[in-house]
């Protein structure tokens, strides 16, 4: 029965802690790293000790190639290749791709929409002359089977 006490209280416990918003009485001192949790003080555990490499929060540098070179001057990031720094960040030589992709896509789209108004022109002109695929096949079959008939025959 002892044990069945010991779950009410601590489900009490956690109750009241959740009602009274325990986050709120998480607080850290000014002048210690003292923490106090509803109204006991306990001292922070000890820290871990300082890593033995010191990790640099600089961004890693890349150096370009020519094509990158190429990209960088093309997405209008710099104006010629000597401008360009011997180092880049990845950010930098990714936004310049990402440029690039647009452009081409766009050239894409409007080579798309050029071609289609040439088919339908050349199949406008096709059809004043009265050609279309169904003639155009129609013809075929018959000089095949003319030359055909002219195999059978020698």
């Amino acid at each position: 029965m002892g044990s069945l006490r010991g779950l009410r209280l601590a489900a009490g416990n956690c109750f009241r802690l959740y009602k009274s918003d325990a986050a709120s009485s998480l607080r850290f001192t000014r002048n210690s790293d003292l923490k106090r949790i509803n109204g006991f003080c306990t001292k922070p555990q000890e820290s871990p000790k300082p890593p033995s490499q010191t990790y640099s929060h600089r961004v890693p540098l890349h150096k370009p190639t020519d094509w990158e070179r190429k990209i960088l001057v093309w997405s209008g990031r710099f104006k010629t290749e000597n401008e360009i720094p011997e180092t880049i960040s990845f950010e930098m030589l990714d936004a310049a791709k990402n440029k690039m992709r647009v452009k081409v896509s766009y050239v894409m789209m409007a080579l798309t929409v050029v071609g289609c108004i040439v088919m339908v022109i050349e199949g406008k002109k096709a059809a004043k002359r009265h050609e279309s695929l169904t003639s155009l096949n129609l013809e075929k079959k018959a000089r095949l089977r003319e030359e055909a008939m002219k195999a059978k025959t020698e």
